[in-house]
């Protein structure tokens, strides 16, 4: 099926970033513009969720949060301080696949973040009283984002459901009983083991001359020690599934009951991701979707749907959730998601919805470029976990080439009962 005339228009040129691997194994990527006086400095460590020791998750979360104490030579909080204090910005966020700190400042600050994160990878203070403080920050975090909100479990029992085998299973929050259970000597050695130079990618992106920032590259982190032994990889991988997995959970705080489907998939660097990105916004992204249309506006079943796609490093999973509408059995909503699911296979999209979903992942991929710092994660994320940044040259070719076929083959690959898992996610307190 040719491409639709709009989305032949659709076209990216390629980022123009510079990356090289340094003798340490340190990963840099340099992108030099100078539409503002401001510049976004990303340093992500492949160490995330998956990582966590058995019996320990969550220590990749703490991590996130212990980088911000002090060092050999700073004190507490010095990022706050280099950055706010010069009016940018800085934060941090851990994902199934690795930990991602970020800083925004105006650019002539850039020299001093450079050094900044150089000195807490080499110079970090991981003693008992830092790590008692920040275990329970990160249990509170727990307390607030998994039990306190509403569908906040939704998504644990989902992973736990889908996962039996693979790390993914554990999530990335952590578990309050393994970080209460922990050691100073753990925690120690999860820092020296993930925290190092050839298990960094280092992204710089905005106003600076590319050879003045790779001699500071080179000057603060070139100098880094490159550890000797290897560092531990997951190469677990989850067995097929031997049928449909269905668990009910009963909340006393979820005002309306939820459903739950997810069905496995394949890694972010595989040749159908694409495909199901398109699936994903054909059925579940924003009003105008199938699932969206079909189960909100017409049979009036549900108040919100949506429908994602992971992307990993490893295998994910492909998953739709539903909030019901006041008094509608969740019988009735995954009814009604079945029969989406179902007719994205025997009813195909025709061209102008294949290209009203292209538009939408097109235009979504430049909002994700609007700035210096989302450019710098769009380059971390396509490193990390798909391996290479330079895939971000070819996402667009890649969309505009998905056709209908394609999308029924992909869909009625991925969506099988025996591939599924479900949550009944019950309102008993309503």
């Amino acid at each position: 099926m040719p491409s639709s005339p709009t989305a032949e228009r659709l076209h990216l040129d390629p980022l123009p970033f510079r990356e090289r691997v340094l003798p340490n194994g340190l990963r840099a990527i340099t992108l030099e513009d100078h539409r503002s006086a401001t510049a976004a400095v990303n340093i992500a460590y492949s160490v995330g969720g998956k990582d966590d020791p058995p019996g320990r998750s969550g220590f990749a979360h703490l991590f996130e949060h212990l980088m911000f104490k002090g060092t050999k030579r700073t004190g507490a909080e010095t990022i706050d301080r280099l950055t706010e204090d010069v009016g940018g910005f800085n934060n941090a966020f851990t994902t199934e696949d690795y930990t991602n700190y970020y800083e925004v400042i105006p650019s002539n600050y850039l020299e001093t973040i450079l050094w900044a994160e150089a000195d807490r990878l080499s110079g970090l203070i991981v003693d008992a009283a830092n790590f008692q403080t920040e275990r329970e920050v990160v249990i509170s975090e727990y307390d607030q984002r998994v039990l306190a909100e509403p569908y906040g479990m939704l998504g644990e029992l989902a992973a736990r459901e889908a996962y039996l085998v693979h790390p993914y299973g554990r999530g990335v929050i952590g578990d309050p009983e393994n970080l209460r259970a922990a050691t100073l000597e753990d925690v120690r050695a999860f820092h020296a083991t993930y925290y190092r130079p050839d298990n960094a990618t280092l992204v710089v992106v905005g106003d600076f001359d590319s050879d003045i920032v790779d001699k500071w590259i080179d000057e603060y982190f070139g100098t880094l020690e490159r550890p000797k032994a290897e560092i531990p990889r997951v190469t677990t991988l989850e067995p097929a599934s031997g049928g449909e997995r269905r668990l009910s959970y009963q909340s006393t705080n979820a005002p309306l009951p939820a459903f739950n489907v997810s069905w496995h998939i394949g890694r972010a660097r595989d040749a159908e991701m694409p495909v199901l990105d398109i699936i994903e916004t054909l059925l579940g992204t924003g009003k105008s979707s199938r699932l969206y249309r079909a189960l909100v506006y017409e049979h009036q079943a549900a108040t919100n749907v949506w429908a994602g796609a992971d992307w990993n490093e490893d295998p994910g999973m492909f998953t739709i959730r539903a909030i019901a509408a006041t008094g509608v059995e969740l019988t009735r909503v995954e009814s009604l998601i079945e029969e989406q699911v179902a007719l994205i296979t025997s009813n195909p999209a025709d061209a102008a919805e294949l290209e009203k979903a292209k538009v939408q992942m097109y235009s979504g991929t430049v909002r994700g470029l609007s700035t210096y710092n989302e450019i710098a994660q769009t380059i971390v994320r396509s490193a990390v976990v798909r391996g290479s940044a330079h895939l971000l040259d070819d996402d667009v070719a890649r969309y505009n080439a998905v056709d209908a076929e394609s999308v029924r083959a992909v869909a009625s690959q991925t969506f099988v009962a025996k591939n599924r898992s479900t949550i009944e996610y019950l309102a008993v307190g309503a």
